[in-house]
């Protein structure tokens, strides 16, 4: 079966419908077939609010689920591991959106990670250690910070 997109004037596969109407069971695999999440289940898979994701939608054109003849947005499970990728570079990175847009694209472009400075990727190292360091910077900041309200004079 092909792959559609929201913008096509496709629809999800008869599979995900009972009767005309989408219930519970619509989400569950069928015979190997993809599964399908509602906005309230990624909402609580990622711990993220209904309209952050609606929100990321307009903001991450890589991210489209699937909508269903009635408007239902249906996620599917490569969405999902693209929001839990988009919410680890905005909320632990510290990543702006066109930050994590700009990665994300060159992510799958193949151009792998570079730095946001502009440096030469070979001064930063490979992308674990570019990740890690970036992390590590980010708590250094914040405590180094903690520190110096403790010794501002009151």
């Amino acid at each position: 079966m092909p792959l559609f997109s929201p913008r096509m004037d496709a629809s999800p596969p008869e599979e995900v419908y009972r009767d005309g109407m989408m219930s519970s069971a619509a989400t569950a695999p069928l015979r190997g077939e993809t599964r399908y999440y509602r906005i309230g289940e990624v909402s609580r898979l990622t711990a993220l609010k209904p309209f952050v994701l609606r929100y990321w939608e307009t903001e991450f054109p890589m991210l489209e689920p699937v909508k269903s003849p009635s408007g239902h947005r249906l996620y599917r499970q490569e969405d999902v591991d693209l929001v839990l990728k988009i919410k680890r570079l905005l909320y632990d990175e510290g990543f702006t959106i066109a930050g994590a847009r700009r990665h994300l694209r060159e992510l799958a472009s193949g151009g792998g990670e570079t730095s946001d400075s502009g440096a030469h990727p070979a001064v930063w190292g490979d992308a674990p250690t570019t990740q890690l360091s970036r992390k590590m910077l980010l708590d250094l900041r914040d405590g180094l910070r903690s520190f110096l309200t403790l010794l501002e004079p009151k």
